[in-house]
């Protein structure tokens, strides 16, 4: 997993990271609300980690822009050192996903985010068929029906395609595409996922008249969007 991590405490955060990267998951650390935020709207994480006080405003404001700001689902677990009923009513009703008191044991900490890993990527995964808008997606059989018309992809098209429909709404930086669509880092040429994004403009007919557009971020990647038909 990308998770993106928001603690002020330097030495914590660095502790966190190392836990997270002996699980093989890449983490980018943040010390303030406002850096946090920033790079949040702006990159692709499978999973948020938080802390509550921070030096310039506090965790659950910085989860309700993120919660306002994008409407996709990204698990949050908030990680902090208050623990009474209120606070973790408090953060929950904000939008956190789970709730674990500093300090954390390691065991348990990488149980909750394997736990919610599972929750966020298995919401679609007991489904063979998917209807979305004007397209039939059978994952079974590796096909897309656009209107009653099969489409001609290759593999990777179609992978590229039902990770983007499984994601309306996010934003996927050309890394991140990389990494979970290809399965490679991203110190290749990004022109790959223009390409693919680009064919599958064309086959698949995304355009708002049928529902749908891709739209293009500036210097960061692809977000699928739902248009009025």
């Amino acid at each position: 997993m990308k998770i993106a991590l928001l603690e002020d405490e330097v030495e914590q955060a660095q502790n966190l990271s190392d836990l997270l990267a002996q699980n093989q998951h890449s983490c980018d650390c943040f010390h303030t609300g406002k850096s946090f935020l920033y790079s949040v709207l702006h990159n692709s994480y499978d999973l948020l980690i938080m802390d509550w006080q921070l030096p310039d405003m506090e965790g659950t404001e910085v989860l309700k822009q993120v919660r306002a700001e994008l409407n996709w689902r990204v698990p949050v677990l908030f990680l902090t050192q208050r623990d009474s009923e209120a606070d973790i009513i408090t953060a929950l009703d904000a939008g956190a996903d789970d709730y674990l008191v500093k300090p954390a044991r390691p065991g348990e900490l990488t149980a909750r985010l394997h736990a919610l890993e599972r929750r966020s990527s298995g919401e679609n995964e007991t489904q063979e068929e998917l209807e979305i808008g004007p397209y039939t997606i059978d994952l079974s059989k590796r096909t897309i029906v656009h209107r009653g018309e099969e489409v001609t992809l290759t593999d990777k098209d179609f992978d590229l395609a039902v990770f983007m429909f499984q994601n309306i709404g996010r934003l996927l930086s050309r890394d991140f595409l990389l990494e979970r669509v290809w399965g490679i880092s991203s110190d290749i040429n990004t022109r790959t996922v223009d390409t693919h994004v680009s064919r599958l403009r064309r086959k698949l007919d995304i355009k708002p008249e049928n529902g749908f557009r891709i739209k293009t971020i500036y210097q960061h990647g692809y977000r699928l969007e739902k248009t009025s038909e």
